[in-house]
């Protein structure tokens, strides 16, 4: 792949907007199907331009002025923004999760630097939020794109969730978080009885990489520097045991098999009524593994996002999408550049210039999707292959009967209607939620109505 030097932008994105951006697909989902009228005319874009000029509220009439003005403006970032109508209307539910707030568990990188060993932590974060969208908040069309450097984005398109008020995205990102606290926090996450069915599956999806993430890769339990760091998460109880025999196990993996053992027993024992059940291992498993959300992004209406196969200008890459079939064998630094598209253009032999004021001709169309292929060809048509199911399900008639009340879920369906108050509590038993008007102020944040109590 050739190498990316940002000094050649100003060469590349001419070529990236005329011959490669997937224009058309592009402003078919952003249009949703064209169901409701105008709604492509009233979304916000915002462009990154030459030395940092930032011009926003941009709209476009069509995509196709749209494309005409990004092959004018040839900007180095695109955002997307909210759906307005002198206020925000409404706007896709969005997560936006970054490496650099792992940093005070990664002990590979740190700051914007990434490896194939912390990227894990993407792979983690994108299974456990996706399952819980699905699973928990009946959400059906998601679109997860690589952010170009050291995250990934989720695109949430449902009608019914692109209408939801801040309050309601704030109730659903509070639901999916479990880490808090800042740079001074030591334990992040504290877990009591009763444990919520989104901690328990949550954790099942974090033991299935724990052990090659963080006992082989990280070695969180290879050395007494790093394992103290571990075992101040421990209640003081265990600690001091667990301190006198870790220096009598050979690597990580025996350490973290007694710490688990040890924490095991005592919820049997707690079961049985003879101590109180200890989860620390949940926790640390949690705290060093457990996807982190900026509430602000999702919240609110007016937040940009990058925007899906727009280009990085730090690193060169494309933001592509993820395909959840083959999650755990996705690359960052495999990533097509700008640089490494365009050289394979030159490659077809493609060397024409657009004649001035026309349209593409379809033979150099043909030889810029060629180009396109070997390296984002499978990822933009499983992005074109999602978008087609978002028109029918998003934008059409479908919509009401695919998220109607009945068809979502307890949670979602909670949330739809506004119940994300800590005030309130709810007992999760089967599918269907109940009010429990008798039931005391809720005392396990951060999940509000969400708890699993029986009643």
């Amino acid at each position: 792949m050739a190498p990316f030097e940002p000094a050649a932008l100003p060469e590349l994105l001419p070529l990236f907007y005329r011959r490669l951006f997937p224009h058309g697909p592009y402003g078919r989902w952003l249009g949703y199907g064209g169901v409701v009228k105008n709604y492509f005319q009233l979304r916000e874009f915002s462009f990154t331009l030459r030395d940092d000029i930032y011009v926003r509220f941009q709209s476009f009439s069509s995509p196709q002025e749209l494309e005409r003005e990004l092959q004018k403006l040839n900007p180095y970032k695109i955002d997307i923004g909210a759906v307005y109508s002198h206020r925000p209307q409404e706007k896709e539910l969005v997560f936006d999760i970054d490496m650099t707030d792992y940093d005070d568990v990664r002990m590979c990188c740190s700051s914007a630097d990434i490896c194939s060993k912390c990227w894990t932590l993407m792979t983690i974060a994108v299974r456990i939020i996706d399952r819980a969208l699905v699973e928990d908040l009946g959400v059906r069309h998601r679109l997860w794109v690589y952010s170009g450097r050291r995250g990934v984005h989720c695109w949430v398109c449902d009608d019914v969730v692109r209408k939801w008020s801040p309050a309601l995205r704030a109730a659903a990102v509070e639901y999916l978080t479990l880490v808090k606290g800042g740079a001074e926090t030591v334990k992040k996450v504290n877990l009591s009885e009763p444990i919520h069915p989104f901690i328990r599956r949550s954790v099942g999806v974090v033991e299935k990489y724990f052990e090659a993430y963080a006992l082989v890769g990280q070695d969180i339990l290879g050395s007494p520097e790093s394992w103290e760091k571990v075992l101040a998460l421990v209640p003081e109880e265990h600690r001091e045991v667990l301190q006198d025999e870790f220096p009598k196990k050979r690597d990580s993996m025996q350490r973290w098999e007694l710490l688990k053992g040890r924490m095991e027993r005592t919820r049997r024992q707690g079961t049985a009524g003879k101590s109180a059940p200890c989860y620390a291992d949940w926790e640390i498993m949690l705290q060093f593994c457990f996807p982190r959300l900026d509430i602000n992004v999702s919240k609110g209406l007016g937040h940009l996002l990058k925007s899906p196969f727009s280009v990085h200008p730090k690193t060169g890459r494309i933001s592509v999408p993820l395909d959840l079939q083959r999650l755990e064998q996705f690359d960052p630094f495999a990533v097509p550049t700008i640089s490494s598209l365009c050289e394979e253009l030159d490659a077809a032999g493609d060397d024409a210039e657009q004649e001035e004021g026309g349209e593409l001709e379809p033979k150099r169309r043909a030889r810029g999707r060629r180009a396109w292929r070997p390296t984002c060809g499978s990822l933009s048509s499983l992005w074109r292959r999602w978008n087609v199911h978002g028109e029918e399900s998003c934008g059409g008639g479908v919509t009401c009967k695919e998220t109607s009340e009945a068809s979502l879920p307890p949670t979602a369906l909670f949330l739809l209607r506004g119940h994300c108050w800590p005030q309130a509590s709810w007992c999760l038993g089967t599918r269907r939620l109940q009010p429990n008007p008798s039931a005391p102020l809720n005392p396990f944040p951060p999940f509000g109505p969400f708890l699993h109590k029986k009643h």
